[in-house]
């Protein structure tokens, strides 16, 4: 199961169950893919596809809701 967290301008931010314990989210396009680290701080942790601009955009966008995935993790964790 892969819970979607929101829906950004044709990205999917999304979460995989159970891949691992640190808190990060997945991002989905067309283009490539992306995922996060939100925790201690949002920083890029992999990419696939993406162009610098575009990742650069994301990140802005996960810290910018760094709130929002921190909270859907935990209801969807339970932690």
């Amino acid at each position: 199961m892969s819970p979607t967290v929101f829906r950004y301008r044709g990205y999917r931010f999304f979460f995989f169950s159970r891949e691992e314990r640190r808190v990060h989210v997945h991002v989905h396009a067309a283009s490539g893919e992306a995922k996060f680290w939100v925790e201690p701080e949002v920083e890029l942790a992999q990419s696939w596809g993406l162009a610098k601009g575009e990742l650069n955009g994301l990140l802005a966008l996960a810290k910018e809701r760094r709130d929002e995935i921190t909270e859907c993790w935990k209801k969807h964790f339970g932690s």
